[in-house]
């Protein structure tokens, strides 16, 4: 991640997306730099994990543009899913087969693949199954493909979400220690406690616009919309 010029910043431009001629997300615009991490926030509906998509680019807009500051950006990033797709094959065979697809030479799969998943506190179920492991190492397995990867920018979409308070803890550890290595963290929660212990800003959406996207500091004490303060207060959405 630091031999090459970055993927950074982000550009997101007049981003749209609409089904059916329904408008999921309409005319959102903000810049990622280096730093983090982000937090997207909003209510159900909002378009948090489709910002995500499209910043990804596993969807495209219908209208505006995402734009990397490097062409091969589309390499140099990682996604991790509320409910990650296990192969059927061992968790360390999970994480060698992402690698595999990225284009890491066979030699290095393996060494890769056993420290990500010591680093995530798996090396113990190498080569159990990944569809038998429980909800909360399967995500910590999810985390641990990605960051095989070394990824520059890792988008997270509630990825604790489905999780018990114990399960959650090793998770946000993973997240906190791929962070700290470099990785740029851009996640979405519904979890304002989660949001506050990690977030450098936030982008808060509602209703398929961007209404502030703010340092988090500024969020969480003093929200500059309406919509937002209802949303750091906890009321209803209707």
């Amino acid at each position: 991640m630091t031999d090459q010029s970055s993927a950074l910043p982000l550009r997101v431009e007049s981003l749209g997306y609409d089904v059916g001629g329904e408008v999921l997300l309409d005319d959102v615009s903000f810049v990622l730099e280096e730093g983090g991490p982000t937090v997207l926030l909003g209510p159900n509906g909002a378009g948090k994990s489709l910002t995500l998509r499209l910043c990804h680019g596993l969807i495209a807009p219908t209208r505006g543009q995402v734009t990397w500051s490097a062409p091969d950006a589309q390499q140099r990033q990682a996604m991790v899913f509320q409910r990650p797709v296990m192969l059927r094959r061992s968790a360390l065979a999970n994480v060698t087969y992402a690698l595999g697809a990225r284009g890491i030479d066979r030699k290095e799969r393996r060494e890769r693949a056993m420290q990500a998943l010591e680093s995530a506190g798996l090396a113990r179920v190498a080569h159990r199954s990944a569809r038998a492991l429980s909800g909360g190492e399967q995500q910590r397995l999810a985390l641990a493909r990605a960051w095989a990867l070394e990824p520059e920018v890792l988008f997270l979409d509630e990825p604790t979400a489905s999780l018990d308070p114990a399960a959650t803890l090793e998770v946000e550890k993973i997240v906190r220690a791929i962070g700290a290595a470099g990785t740029r963290i851009v996640m979405t929660t519904h979890d304002l406690a989660q949001a506050k212990r990690f977030a450098t800003d936030v982008i808060f959406l509602h209703g398929g616009r961007l209404v502030e996207h703010t340092p988090a500091e500024q969020f969480f004490v003093e929200p500059a919309t309406e919509d937002a303060r209802a949303f750091v207060q906890g009321n209803l959405f209707w």
